[in-house]
């Protein structure tokens, strides 16, 4: 049977992953809209707030930057087109003075903007015109693993070597240390977590974008590309992330690096 390992820190409640977080209350957790349209964070208020959120608005980039230390927010949406600092440039720069999930609502619906804001680090995509029922899922979902990663600071096999921290995103395996950026680093969390058995393609899809669809299926699969040409252009054999068939992927846990 495979070890995994968990630690976390002094003050933290160790809970497996695998069972689930309790989320937090959502009267608790803030959540910071940036879009250049006003109509758009009057929207996403109502939405929100009538789920119990604390919702919060600025109009650019920039402003959000200037507000973001003093709201505290759990969790940050914001568009990709708009004046001063487009989407692209504010996910860079937030993710400078903050750690925080982070949720792209664009009207740009084209594979490539959606692969870019990912590899940047966001945390989940939605197109407009969006539908009230999704963007509330994708809300609970993005906070839901959020809340997860805060409650335990490391995952490990010890059989073969492999740790993830889950507070830096650093994978750490044959002896040197790789830097993965959002949802790949959710799909690494979920196939340790659940070694060594296989984690199907509707159970990653669920558990990281709540959907399955064949859509969402590619993106999966273009996602585990990324991954495992970034452990093979550092050196390492990416064969350790197994393609079942057509089943799902798993940690293989007998391969040498």
């Amino acid at each position: 049977m495979t070890e995994i390992s968990y630690s976390m820190g002094v003050s933290q409640t160790l809970v497996p992953l695998r069972q689930g977080i309790i989320p937090q209350k959502k009267s608790l957790a803030k959540i910071l809209v940036i879009d250049d349209e006003a109509d758009t964070i009057l929207l996403l208020r109502g939405i929100l707030e009538r789920e119990g959120y604390e919702v919060y608005g600025a109009a650019n980039g920039l402003e959000a930057l200037k507000r973001v230390k003093s709201i505290q927010p759990s969790l940050i949406i914001s568009d990709m087109m708009m004046p001063q600092m487009d989407g692209w440039q504010t996910i860079q720069e937030l993710q400078k003075i903050v750690d925080l999930p982070i949720i792209i609502l664009s009207v740009l619906n084209q594979t490539e903007s959606i692969v870019r804001a990912l590899e940047l680090g966001a945390d989940d995509y939605i197109t407009k015109p969006f539908d009230t029922s999704e963007v509330i899922a994708r809300v609970e979902s993005v906070l839901r693993r959020a809340i997860g990663k805060s409650r335990v600071s490391r995952l490990s096999i010890d059989s073969i070597g492999l740790i993830l921290d889950l507070d830096t995103h650093e994978v750490f395996y044959a002896d040197k240390c790789f830097q993965l950026t959002g949802k790949m680093f959710d799909v690494m969390m979920l196939l340790v977590q659940n070694s060594p058995r296989i984690v199907t393609y509707e159970e990653l899809c669920l558990a990281i974008w709540n959907e399955d669809s064949a859509a969402i299926r590619n993106r999966l699969k273009y996602l585990v590309y990324l991954l495992r040409q970034q452990f093979a252009e550092g050196g390492v054999n990416p064969d350790f992330i197994g393609n079942i068939g057509r089943l799902g992927y798993k940690i293989s846990t007998h391969l040498s690096n």
